[in-house]
Order: C-alpha cells, then sequence, then structure tokens
C-alpha cells in the first residue's frame, strides 16, 4: 500500500495467529455510537468483526498486540459495488421488468427473490473473491 491515502485502515486487537494468518478483532462503531445522547436513542450500534490478513514473513505479533489493519480502497470499493450497489441495480431491474409483464405483487416477490441467487453465487465464490480482498497489518 502507497500511501494513506490508497488504503482504509481500522485498528484492531490480535485475536490469534494460525500459521501464515493472522485474526485481528475490529469493533466498528457507528457515527451516533460516540453521541452525548446515545444513552436516550436506540440507534447507537456497535460491532465486533474477526478480520482474518497474511502475516507477512519476518513480522512478530501475539495475541492481544494493538495493531492496523489495512485494506485498498479499490477493494473497498469493490466490495461496495458487489454488496450493495450491483445486488441494489439487479433489484430494481428485475422490479421494472417483471412489473411491465406481471402484477405488482408478483413483480415485487420476483424482484426480491433475484437476490437469493445473487448472494448464493457471492458465497460460492467467496475464495475468489477473498484473494482480490486482502488485508495487511502495521504493527
Amino acid at each position: 500500500m502507497s500511501s494513506s491515502t490508497d488504503c482504509i485502515a481500522k485498528t484492531g486487537v490480535v485475536q490469534s495467529i494460525e500459521g501464515q494468518k493472522v485474526f485481528v478483532k475490529v469493533i466498528s462503531v457507528s457515527a451516533c455510537a460516540s453521541c452525548h445522547a446515545k444513552g436516550a436513542c436506540t440507534a447507537s450500534d456497535t460491532s465486533e468483526r474477526i478480520i482474518e490478513a497474511e502475516l507477512e514473513p519476518g513480522t512478530s505479533l501475539k495475541p492481544g498486540q494493538i495493531v492496523s489493519v489495512q485494506a485498498d480502497v479499490k477493494a473497498g470499493n469493490a466490495a461496495l459495488f458487489y454488496g450493495y450497489i450491483l445486488p441494489f441495480l439487479l433489484v430494481f431491474a428485475v422490479l421494472v421488468i417483471a412489473a411491465l409483464l406481471t402484477s405488482e405483487v408478483v413483480a415485487g416477490l420476483v424482484s426480491l427473490g433475484v437476490l437469493l441467487p445473487y448472494y448464493a453465487v457471492l458465497y460460492l465464490l467467496r475464495d475468489r473473491m477473498g484473494k482480490r480482498f486482502k488485508f495487511s497489518i502495521q504493527a
């Protein structure tokens, strides 16, 4: 990763190391989770995620160590496209076409039903996609 503007970075804690794989726990916090009024609001959201990254040769890490996990911005944009934008466009296109050919109820069900095979294909291609979305670690 060439510069800080070319990558997305999150701070996390090393959970475990298995061979050449490092598992880092990153706590994702929504914008409202740090708000002073979050106690009176039910919209606050925090979640833990485990990110798998490859351990680079010569790097020594220990469980509990705080590290920075980085991903290429292009990979982040591709993940956004495949996870949100493409399925939205697919649902919208199927909805419009099906609405012209059938009733609104059938069009709605078919347009939502198209997501099942879409996400099934993404799941089947997870290993191939995983090669595209690599994370690196900065100690």
